[in-house]
């Protein structure tokens, strides 16, 4: 069925106008003022803004870690994620040693086709790069469009390659047309001092972050953009927490360097001392890298202002409270990381950045959607507003005031990092693919709607639909 959003306000990284949008077959056929369309269904979306719907380009869903198995899956994760404003998510894609990367894509799809309800990626984790991996690859990116590769500079032992990987990874990639992306903290150095805390009897979750100073998530950074300059490839740095690390990125683009960061929203709005709550509830904020002093926000602020930093991830890998991060009870190394934060991005954002003149409402659709399309392959199907481009869309009302809680919220896990924080504007609807999948604040898809997208490489992001103008996009 056409549809015809009328009377919002569409805004998209570059363009403000009230205006309406007509959906056919998916896809933005229209943009105007005053469309009509025979037989079609009229949404109103006045005192609305109309955003494109919004990319989440880090997400674990489904993902062992630490003994244990994230408590939200695709199906309970996705469902959250259109709740909050985001109709397509990048998942990470594990590999073992040894394995061939095409059985891993295989568990990933079986994990996510019949349970997805938006669209969704994979980026492909790189642990080993010998002649087996190297000859499998190509074929990985061309047929699975899997088109960005995740290297770990951290966790030793389980997940971390060594600088020779990440440097025949960066030249591969230079060579395929993919793009890089590095958790960025010196691992080694990381082990020694978690083994000597707890050697010292250190063991509350505190000194999760006490042992994984800023210091060397800086040092990290600095590392990979200096070999990404040696073998001329391109680099994205994941989930930057601090002030060192978003200054060698920086650092890295005034050189020109094809180098871009990435920061979540809680980097931007809890801080360290959320780690020493007592009776272990610190535990709830275990994430890696972990939290930072207060001031940092205000660095990772400027960042996406000026541009060092291009789009927001919400690094969502939740675990319950209760049964999975208790694990770490006396032992803070064995808490599994991560936290629930894929259904609060859209609006965190919005609220912490819009509403409080920290960034323009065009520099929120660039980092909240625009911004990953482009990186990933993805632009302009997705991350804009523009005819020919599909029609992903939020319908977000500026005016309402509300507090997040795990008592509201929709993720399959028993807190919420930001349980108790004002926030102001909320996702009303969400279209993906012209198919509602919330309409007026209540869940209306269906698990295994979403599709699976094979992206483009690397650099061709910005080319333009065959036959189709792009309206209001941006570059």
């Amino acid at each position: 069925m056409k549809k015809l959003i009328k009377n919002g306000m569409i805004v998209t990284a570059t363009d403000a106008y009230t205006g309406d949008i007509l959906i056919e077959h998916g896809v933005i056929t229209g943009i105007g003022k005053e469309l009509s369309a025979e037989g079609a269904e009229m949404i109103d979306a006045a005192g609305c803004y109309v955003f494109p719907g919004g990319i989440d380009p880090h997400t674990h869903l489904d993902m062992p870690f630490g003994g244990t198995v994230t408590a939200d899956d695709f199906e309970t994760g996705t469902i959250a994620a259109a709740y909050g404003g985001t109709t397509t998510v990048i998942d990470f894609c594990l590999t073992t040693k040894g394995e061939p990367l095409q059985q891993a894509v295989d568990v990933w799809h079986a994990k996510s086709e019949s349970r997805a309800a938006i669209d969704y990626s994979f980026h492909l984790m790189v642990s080993e790069l010998n002649d087996r991996v190297l000859a499998e690859l190509p074929g990985i990116i061309e047929n699975e469009g899997i088109t960005s590769l995740k290297v770990f500079m951290a966790y030793k032992n389980t997940f971390q390659a060594d600088d020779g990987t990440l440097f025949k990874t960066l030249q591969t990639a230079r060579q395929e047309g993919a793009l890089v992306m590095v958790h960025a903290e010196n691992g080694d150095v990381i082990e020694y001092l978690v083994n000597k805390a707890i050697d010292e009897g250190n063991t509350d979750p505190i000194y999760h972050a006490l042992t994984r100073p800023p210091e060397l998530e800086g040092e990290a950074t600095g590392r990979a953009a200096y070999l990404t300059e040696l073998t001329d490839s391109q680099l994205y740095v994941v989930h930057v927490t601090c002030a060192e690390a978003a200054w060698k990125i920086e650092e890295a683009r005034k050189k020109g360097l094809r180098v871009y960061g990435e920061t979540c929203p809680q980097y931007l709005t809890l801080d360290i001392t959320d780690l020493e709550k007592p009776e272990f509830e610190g535990a709830k904020y275990v994430w890696s890298p972990p939290l930072r002093e207060k001031w940092n926000q205000e660095e990772l602020w400027k960042g996406l202002w000026n541009g060092s930093l291009q789009t927001i991830g919400s690094d969502q890998c939740s675990f319950n409270f209760k049964g999975q991060k208790e694990l770490g009870r006396g032992d803070f190394s064995k808490i599994p990381n991560g936290g629930p934060t894929i259904e609060d991005r859209f609006s965190v954002v919005y609220s912490e950045g819009v509403e409080k003149g920290r960034i323009s409402i065009h520099k929120f659709v660039d980092i909240i959607s625009t911004q990953s399309a482009k990186l990933f392959g993805l632009f302009p199907q997705k991350g804009t507003i523009a005819l020919g481009s599909d029609a992903d869309i939020v319908i977000f009302d500026p005016s309402v005031k509300r507090t997040l809680s795990a008592a509201t919220h929709h993720m399959n896990v028993d807190y919420n990092p930001f349980e108790g924080m004002e926030v102001t504007g909320e996702p009303v609807s969400v279209l993906v693919r012209g198919e509602f999948v919330i309409r007026d604040k209540q869940f209306v898809g269906a698990p295994g709607r979403g599709q699976y997208l094979r992206r483009k490489r690397f650099g061709d992001a910005a080319r333009p639909l065959p036959g189709k103008a792009e309206v209001g996009g941006g570059v």
